[in-house]
């Protein structure tokens, strides 16, 4: 599986890709492996991942059960903006909606996904998502 573009990792006070603030105090610490306090800030923290092709944090955050082989930066796609729609959480199980859009070899795009989630081990994980 082939996402995100490969980049360099913003600086501690740069916007963070989601939008969610300085990178420092918002995904920053979450891709350095910090459990993410809501399943919102999970998915955030994925879009960042995809936008600087941060395989390893897409694996670790991705649930065992549905996680691909093999997941790939891929340096063609670049990703330009995330909107969160709605955030559902309970205790153990989230579902985000979201819209991110993105360009790739001239063209822009957008992805919208019911992205859901769980609890593992006492951190939120994403399992799967419906995209439309």
């Amino acid at each position: 599986m082939s996402f995100g573009s490969a980049s360099l990792r913003p600086s501690a006070t740069a916007v963070c890709p989601c939008g969610g603030g300085a990178f420092a105090s918002c995904c920053g610490p979450i891709l350095d492996g910090a459990p993410a306090p809501s399943a919102e800030r999970l998915m955030r923290s994925r879009y960042t991942a995809f936008a600087l092709g941060d395989t390893a944090h897409l694996a670790r955050s991705w649930h065992p059960r549905t996680r691909p082989d093999r997941i790939e930066a891929d340096d063609g796609t670049r990703w330009t903006g995330l909107d969160i729609v709605e955030a559902h959480e309970d205790v153990d199980a989230a579902v985000v909606e979201f819209r991110a859009t993105w360009w790739h070899a001239g063209e822009a795009g957008r992805l919208h996904e019911r992205s859901r989630f769980v609890r593992r081990a006492g951190r939120w994980v994403y399992v799967d998502g419906d995209v439309d």
